[in-house]
C-alpha cells in the first residue's frame, strides 16, 4: 500500500470525505482517514453527522412527526385510526439502517473514486508527514503535498452535569434510546435540543428543556424566534427561558437538575437529562509540536478565508474551524479546498450560509436579521407573507407560520430570508441562490412560481416587500 499521497485528508465526515472525494476527481491520489466507531464498535465514514447526528435525527424525525399525525392530525383529512401502537425497537432499528446504508455508500463513493481509505487515527506531524495508527494499533507514517485536517467537532461537557451514559447522555446517545422517557430534561434550546425534544415529546414524553439565555434562539430574527417559541410551547414543550443549571446528582430511578432563574433557584426531577449545549471543535491528539498550525483561544484551527492554517500545504475545514457548524458549510469548504490544491478556482460565500432546525414547523434562515440590518444603519424593507394565506399550505394543513424577506431600501439587493413552515428547510435554498448572485426583491417578484405550491410564499414575500402581495394584506 502507498504511503505517498497528493492529499491526506484527517477526518471523513460531511467536510472531510467530500474533500477526497472532489480531490481525487481532480486527478489528484488521496486518502481519507478516519477514526470513527459506532456504539457496536464498528468503523465507519461519515462523522458525527451521517452516523450520530445529521441523518439518523431525521429519521426520527421524520417517523414521529408520522406517528403524531397519525394519532392527532389525520381525523381532520377524513381519515380515521384506531388501535395506533408506537413500535419503538422498529422506528430504531429503520434509524439504524438508513445510517448502514448511507456510510456503505461513502465506501462505495471512494472505492469508484480512487480514495484511499483508511480506518484509524490521524495524527499531523511536521514537513506534511501523517502518524497513522490503525484501530488494530498499528502505525505507518505517510506523507502527502497537502494534507486537510478535518477533525470535527464533539458534544460539549458542563461541568455542573457530567456525562454518564445512562441518565446524563449526549446528544448521540439520545438518539438511541431503547424506551421513552416518562420525563425528559435537555440543557439547551439549540438546534439539537428542539430538535430531539420534538422526538420525544411526539412519542409521549414531558419534555422540559433549560436554556441559560433569556432570548429564545438568540441568533435567529427576532420577530421568527418569538413565532417559533409560542409553535413549540404550543407543542407541549416546557421551555424555561434564564435557566442556568447549576448541578444534576443522578440515582438509580432519575436525575435531579438544579437551576437558577429570575425566582432564584430551582430543581426538576427527570428520567433522562440530556445535554445539548452546543459542540467544540474536536482536535484532540491531531498535531504534533512543530507543525506550524496554531488553534486560538476556542480551540478553533486557525485559517484564513480558503482555509489555509499557517503551514503551508497544510489547511483545515468544517467544524474545526471558525463559522457555523453546519455539515453543508464544511462541505463546501472541503470543495473549494480540493479546487484550489488543484490549481483551479474556489470559494466559499459565507454570506449566504443556510441554517436550518428541522422541528415541526421546520425553521430555515439565511442572511442578515432585521436586527442586524437594522444595526447597520442601511435602510431597508420588510416583505412577509403567512402560510395562513396560502392554498398549498392549507390543503395540508400546515399554515404556521411565514416567510419573512429583508432587502435594501437603496438598491432592493435581498438581505436576508426568515422562514418558518412547513418545508422551510426546502424553501430557503431559493433565498440561498437569491443571496448568492445578489438578487434584487424584485427579481424574485418577476419570477414565475408553479401554482399552488409552498414556493409561492417566498414569491409573496418579496412582493410584499413593496407592498403589492396579491394573496395577503399588505402589512406587517
Amino acid at each position: 500500500m502507498a504511503d505517498a499521497f497528493d492529499v491526506i485528508v484527517i477526518g471523513g465526515g460531511p467536510a472531510g470525505y467530500p474533500t477526497a472525494i472532489r480531490a481525487a476527481q481532480n486527478g489528484l491520489s488521496v486518502a481519507c482517514i478516519d477514526e470513527w466507531k459506532n456504539h457496536d464498535g464498528a468503523a465507519a465514514f461519515g462523522g458525527t453527522c451521517l452516523n450520530a447526528g445529521c441523518i439518523p435525527s431525521k429519521a426520527l424525525l421524520e417517523s414521529t412527526e408520522l406517528y403524531h399525525r397519525l394519532r392527532e392530525e389525520f381525523a381532520v383529512h377524513g381519515i380515521r385510526a384506531s388501535g395506533v401502537e408506537l413500535d419503538l425497537p422498529a422506528m430504531q432499528s429503520r434509524r439504524a439502517g438508513i445510517v448502514k446504508k448511507m456510510t456503505d455508500g461513502i465506501a462505495a463513493l471512494f472505492k469508484a473514486g480512487g480514495v484511499t481509505p483508511l480506518q484509524g487515527h490521524g495524527k499531523l506531524l511536521p514537513g506534511k508527514r501523517v502518524e497513522f495508527t490503525a484501530h488494530d494499533g498499528s502505525r505507518r507514517e505517510l506523507t502527502a503535498k497537502h494534507v486537510v485536517l478535518a477533525s470535527g467537532s464533539a458534544p460539549i461537557e458542563l461541568k455542573a452535569a457530567p456525562f454518564d451514559g445512562r441518565r446524563i447522555i449526549d446528544s448521540w446517545e439520545a438518539l438511541e434510546l431503547g424506551s421513552v422517557p416518562k420525563r425528559l430534561g435537555i440543557i439547551g434550546a439549540g438546534v439539537i435540543g428542539l430538535e430531539l425534544g420534538s422526538v420525544w415529546r411526539r412519542l409521549g414524553s414531558e419534555v422540559i428543556v433549560l436554556e441559560a439565555l433569556a432570548d429564545f434562539l438568540a441568533t435567529v430574527d427576532r420577530q421568527l424566534a418569538r413565532e417559533a417559541l409560542r409553535q413549540l410551547t404550543r407543542q407541549g414543550l416546557d421551555i424555561r427561558l434564564g435557566a442556568k443549571v447549576t448541578g444534576a446528582k443522578a440515582t438509580d430511578g432519575a436525575v435531579e437538575v438544579s437551576y437558577t432563574d429570575l425566582k432564584g433557584e430551582q430543581s426538576v426531577t427527570v428520567d433522562t437529562l440530556i445535554v445539548a449545549v452546543g459542540r467544540r471543535p474536536y482536535t484532540r491528539d491531531l498535531l504534533a509540536p512543530g507543525t506550524g498550525v496554531k488553534l486560538d483561544e476556542r480551540g478553533f484551527i486557525e485559517v484564513d478565508d480558503h482555509c489555509r492554517t499557517g503551514a503551508e500545504g497544510v489547511w483545515a475545514v468544517g467544524d474545526c474551524v471558525r463559522g457555523p457548524m453546519l455539515a453543508h458549510k464544511g462541505k463546501e469548504e472541503g470543495i473549494m479546498v480540493a479546487d484550489l490544491i488543484a490549481g483551479r478556482f474556489g470559494e466559499v460565500n459565507y454570506r449566504a450560509i443556510p441554517s436550518v432546525i428541522y422541528t415541526a414547523p421546520e425553521i430555515a434562515t439565511v442572511g442578515a436579521t432585521e436586527e442586524q440590518v437594522k444595526a447597520s444603519g442601511r435602510a431597508y424593507k420588510v416583505g412577509l407573507f403567512p402560510f395562513l394565506a396560502s392554498g398549498r399550505a392549507r390543503a395540508m394543513e400546515a399554515t404556521q407560520g411565514f416567510v419573512k424577506l429583508i432587502a435594501a431600501q437603496d438598491d432592493d439587493e435581498i438581505l436576508g430570508v426568515h422562514i418558518i413552515g412547513p418545508l422551510a428547510g426546502e424553501l430557503i435554498a431559493e433565498a440561498v441562490l437569491a443571496l448568492e448572485y445578489s438578487a434584487s426583491s424584485e427579481d424574485l417578484q418577476r419570477t414565475m412560481h408553479a401554482h399552488p405550491t409552498l414556493s409561492e410564499a417566498v414569491h409573496e414575500a418579496a412582493l410584499a416587500a413593496d407592498k403589492r402581495s396579491i394573496d395577503s394584506i399588505n402589512k406587517r
